[in-house]
């Protein structure tokens, strides 16, 4: 499972990564805002659920808990008018007397008038003898009463109770012959005072629709439906329809069952599934009484405002995700297209077409970019001008190598004839100078490989030193100092042949006595310098200064020969800008011509020890 969760989110990661830029904002834009936004009217949609259906749950407690203390005062009224015949002698002596005459008919309906006109929902107050006789009182609109068909019914509850009143719940009486009253009853056992044996009982007959002035308000400011049920599990009161709820049958008497199996506390609430609908019930049950007041509330009639703000957040919500993600559009297109564009300058450039530009009005990251790619651009185009100017420079160099060969190889053929006809006529000197000369000549035929050592470089100095000898015997000496590790490096032939020969005609040649010419070689920041210095005349600083700015630039100039200039071009070509030949001079002192090349062995070894440091990290 783990490993399948992991592969989802790595699936989910990859495709969001291959998204272009624009969609990748896009998509981070909206997320970002929907998901706060979605999270927050959730949690606003259920925190005011909850507050609605709290404060129902708390104003339907209040509202039940008020009507049973009403229910309760009422009922506790009645059980102590129950008590009256107890501190009125006359209706004493009336319960035991046998006969009923004027005074005692008189009496007891004067008294059960009385009990009659203390609330005004009861419609009839009873009152029996110790020798079974009825008497009582009714309310305008009752004619006949039939008290005789419940007497049996009275003896047998107050019996039951002893001196306690009773209470009779939900029931029907017969009146006016047809007509049925719903009432609830409160009887009471008549006792004597002096003997305490029981010599009456008295009935209150209260009309059902007592309830209603209690229960209406309940249900006006609950918006649902209340129900009285007495400590028996009988229905007493229900506040939808007061007249049919005792003939609603089976569904009715299902429905209080249902209710009736959550109640396990005095006062509590739970919501409840009935006929198919959720419902709020919440109820009371009394102390005095037993009977439960309880208040059923449809959900949907709860949740009615809640339902509507919540459609209300929700649309809110969408409209603020969409408007989210136009902005998110805009904002990702503005900032990809740049970056668009300059993937297009790249692909012209790759095509080979440098005459692109990047235009950018801003200078955030993206500007900088485009900055830099503009900066590459000029950048490339001087080392393509610098390689085209360095191609046209060799070949030049090249085609002027070619002017100044005159066929070596007959040159070579011709000096040997030359000195074989000296040594046939004991001419040692013209012999050896065509063999100098020679030798000279085999150098450049034979190491025809454009590298050479500095060894072999060296040697070929030596042998056209001797050469010079010949021509001017006496006139200078040379002294070559060159530390023995810098002669296996690889050079450039005929690098030193043409300073050397520079040396001699322009500076040791004029000058008066003999000269000195020395080659000295050291390490420098990991190049080898070598110096060819000579004692001759020297020369000016405007002369120097500008033979330095021919060498510097590549300038021809008739003032100098090609030699220098030659030597100077090879080793910048071969080993880039940053070498060459560097003349110093002093009129009357001598001259100091240096050259650098890069020194093999210290950048190996470099190489060596960054490769170590490497293979340790």
């Amino acid at each position: 499972m783990v490993s399948f969760i992991r592969l989802a989110l790595r699936k989910m990661w990859l495709f969001l990564a291959n998204l272009p830029m624009e969609r990748k904002l896009i998509v981070v834009f909206v997320f970002l805002i929907s998901l706060p936004i979605t999270y927050v009217s959730y949690l606003s949609s259920r925190s005011m659920f909850n507050s609605v259906l709290m404060n129902a749950t708390e104003g339907a407690n209040q509202m039940t808990s008020n009507a049973s203390d009403t229910i309760d005062r009422y009922v506790a009224d009645l059980k102590r008018y129950t008590a009256l015949p107890l501190y009125n002698t006359d209706v004493q002596f009336y319960l035991t007397q046998q006969n009923t005459d004027w005074d005692k008919s008189t009496g007891m309906a004067m008294f059960l008038s009385y009990l009659k006109h203390t609330k005004e929902e009861i419609i009839a107050v009873y009152m029996v003898d110790q020798y079974g006789s009825v008497f009582y009182d009714r309310v305008p609109g009752i004619h006949e009463l039939y008290p005789e068909e419940r007497l049996a019914e009275w003896k047998t509850l107050s019996e039951e109770a002893g001196a306690a009143p009773v209470i009779q719940g939900r029931h029907t009486i017969r009146i006016n012959s047809n007509v049925h009253r719903e009432v609830f009853s409160v009887l009471r056992t008549i006792n004597s005072v002096s003997t305490l044996d029981n010599i009456g009982i008295l009935v209150f007959d209260v009309d059902i629709n007592l309830f209603k002035g209690i229960i209406d308000p309940v249900n006006a400011v609950t918006q649902g439906n209340t129900l009285i049920v007495d400590n028996t599990g009988e229905l007493i009161y229900d506040g939808e329809d007061a007249s049919d709820s005792m003939q609603t049958g089976e569904g009715q008497s299902l429905n209080t069952q249902l209710l009736l199996q959550h109640v396990n506390q005095q006062q509590d609430h739970f919501q409840v599934e009935m006929n198919g609908q959720s419902y709020l019930a919440v109820y009371t049950v009394s102390k005095q009484t037993g009977w439960t007041t309880m208040v059923t509330i449809p959900l949907a009639r709860i949740l009615s405002p809640v339902q509507k703000n919540r459609n209300a957040l929700i649309l809110t919500t969408l409209i603020i995700i969409a408007f989210a993600l136009c902005v998110a559009t805009f904002i990702s297109h503005a900032l990809t297209k740049p970056l668009k564009s300059l993937v297009r300058l790249m692909k012209r450039v790759q095509h080979g077409n440098l005459d692109v530009w990047q235009h950018s009005k801003y200078n955030d990251e993206i500007g900088m970019l485009g900055s830099h790619f503009n900066r590459m651009i000029i950048r490339v185009k001087d080392l393509l001008q610098e390689v085209s100017l360095t191609e046209k420079r060799k070949q030049k160099a090249d085609m002027r190598a070619l002017q100044n060969q005159i066929n070596p190889h007959f040159i070579y053929n011709t000096l040997e004839s030359i000195r074989m006809l000296a040594e046939s006529n004991d001419d040692p000197r013209v012999a050896k100078l065509t063999y100098l000369l020679g030798l000279q000549m085999r150098y450049s035929i034979v190491r025809s490989e454009e590298a050479v050592t500095i060894r072999q470089e060296l040697d070929h100095v030596r042998n056209y030193y001797h050469l010079l000898q010949i021509r001017f015997p006496d006139k200078f000496n040379l002294h070559i100092d060159v530390p023995e590790k810098f002669l296996h490096l690889p050079v450039i032939k005929l690098v030193f042949q043409p300073i050397v020969e520079n040396a001699v005609f322009h500076g040791l040649d004029q000058k008066v006595g003999l000269g000195t010419l020395s080659i000295t070689a050291w390490s420098e920041h990991g190049n080898v310098v070598f110096c060819v210095e000579d004692d001759g005349i020297g020369m000016d600083a405007a002369t120097l200064r500008s033979l330095n700015n021919s060498l510097q630039n590549g300038t021809e100039s008739e003032m100098f020969g090609i030699g220098l200039r030659n030597v100077n071009e090879r080793i910048r070509l071969h080993y880039g800008s940053s070498f060459g030949l560097l003349v110093e001079s002093k009129l009357g002192v001598g001259t100091r011509v240096t050259l650098r090349i890069e020194d093999i062995t210290f950048t190996t070894h470099n190489e060596d020890d960054m490769n170590y440091r490497e293979e340790m990290l």
